[in-house]
């Protein structure tokens, strides 16, 4: 892709001013204009968890979020995406915990060689966002532009399941949670209006004894 984008537009030999956030994190650099995003991440921003595949969108491995949805850096201009949130492999955990599918992948033995499995991660991830029960022909559909030469794809789908599973227990304890605290605060509130719905009635027995 760089080979042919360098035989196009001159002014894509230049030196290009990009503004975006990757993993969370603003960022505004220069760049050579005939870079692909796949090749600014690893060699401009050291975010080499980005893999280079085939180079011609068929493997997957270069697969990142931009603005939450799958696409093959191997093919995208960084002046595309100019203004726009920026998710690889690296920015996929949360304050130093692992994302639930992260997990789901290692303890099920989901990742092989590991070469695809930044891709597959981030494409699972997108699908959980949008569909966080999804049905095992969903998982299919969401992953088929990632590549896995290792495995028979089983493993890869169990672990999507198992985190959404993950998830869904998650998303369940947090509804449960919120009703409790809810219940508590209902409680409490109804303490405190009879006890001063019966402070009230202790003064006005008092007054009327007094009269």
């Amino acid at each position: 892709m760089a080979d042919l984008v360098r035989l196009g537009d001159p002014k894509l030999r230049e030196k290009q001013r990009l503004a975006l956030t990757v993993n969370g994190e603003r960022r505004e650099l220069l760049f050579d204009g005939y870079k692909t995003l796949l090749e600014l991440l690893r060699e401009d921003l050291a975010l080499t968890g980005t893999k280079h595949g085939c180079e011609l969108g068929e493997c997957g491995a270069c697969t990142v979020l931009i603005d939450g949805m799958p696409a093959l850096s191997c093919l995208t201009l960084p002046i595309e995406v100019q203004g726009s949130q920026i998710t690889t492999i690296e920015g996929l955990e949360q304050n130093g915990k692992l994302h639930p599918l992260q997990e789901t992948f290692a303890e099920l033995g989901a990742a092989q060689c590991g070469y695809c499995t930044p891709g597959m991660l981030l494409s699972g991830a997108a699908l959980l966002e949008a569909h966080p029960q999804p049905t095992r022909e969903q998982i299919k559909e969401a992953l088929a532009g990632n590549l896995c030469r290792c495995t028979g794809y089983t493993k890869i789908y169990e672990a999507v399941d198992a985190a959404a599973q993950r998830i869904g227990k998650g998303y369940l304890a947090h509804l449960l949670s919120a009703a409790s605290t809810k219940c508590v605060a209902d409680v409490s509130f109804n303490q405190r209006v009879s006890s001063v719905a019966g402070r009230n009635k202790i003064n006005t027995t008092n007054l009327l004894r007094e009269e």
